[in-house]
C-alpha cells in the first residue's frame, strides 16, 4: 500500500537521525548526559538527585544514559534542581551528523570527551577553585610534564 505523500510524511522522511534499533534515542541520550554533566559539576551524587525527586539512584542512573526517557515535568524538577533552565540540557544538541572537512580539527571532540568524563568535570570544578594564579600555572606545568612524558612512552613503544 503506498503511503500518501503529505507534508507531514515529507518532513518525517528528511529526519536524518534515527533511533538505533533497541537503543535509546540519541536526544535522550544527549539530554541524560547534559543532566550528568551538570550534576557532576555541582558535586551531586545520583543519589542526592534522587532523594530530591523521590527517585532511585537507579531511575537516575537510567535517565542519565538515555535508557530511560526524561518527561516534561521531571525534566522541569530535574532544571530547579540543578539551577538551569531546561533549555540548557537540549544545548549543543545537533539532529544533523557531523562530518570534519579538511580545515577542521579534531581537538574539540577530545575536550569534549574530557567534559563528559567525571574526571574531567572535577578537574575542571577543583582547578576553577584555586585562585593564586601562580599555583594554578604549576598544575598546568604538572599535568602538561606528565602528558608529555605519556606520549613519549607511547612513541618509544
Amino acid at each position: 500500500m503506498a503511503r500518501k505523500a503529505t507534508a507531514e510524511n515529507s518532513a518525517l522522511d528528511k529526519n536524518p537521525v534515527r533511533k538505533k534499533k533497541g537503543g535509546p534515542d540519541p536526544v535522550d541520550v544527549h539530554v541524560g548526559s547534559r543532566v550528568r554533566l551538570r550534576r557532576m559539576m555541582l558535586g551531586m551524587s545520583q543519589e542526592a538527585v534522587g532523594r530530591a525527586l523521590d527517585l532511585t539512584f537507579q531511575q537516575v542512573q537510567k535517565y542519565e544514559r538515555g535508557t530511560n526517557r526524561i518527561g516534561a515535568g521531571r525534566l522541569k524538577q530535574l532544571a530547579e534542581l540543578l539551577s538551569v533552565p531546561v533549555q540548557y540540557f537540549y544545548d549543543e544538541y545537533d539532529s544533523a551528523p557531523v562530518v570534519a572537512g579538511f580545515a577542521e580539527s579534531d581537538d574539540g571532540d577530545a575536550f569534549d570527551e574530557l567534559l563528559r568524563s567525571p574526571e574531567g568535570v572535577q578537574l575542571c570544578r577543583h582547578f576553577s577553585e584555586i585562585k593564586d594564579a601562580k599555583v594554578r600555572k604549576k598544575v598546568l606545568e604538572l599535568v602538561r610534564s606528565i602528558s608529555e612524558a605519556e606520549m613519549a612512552d607511547a612513541s618509544a613503544d
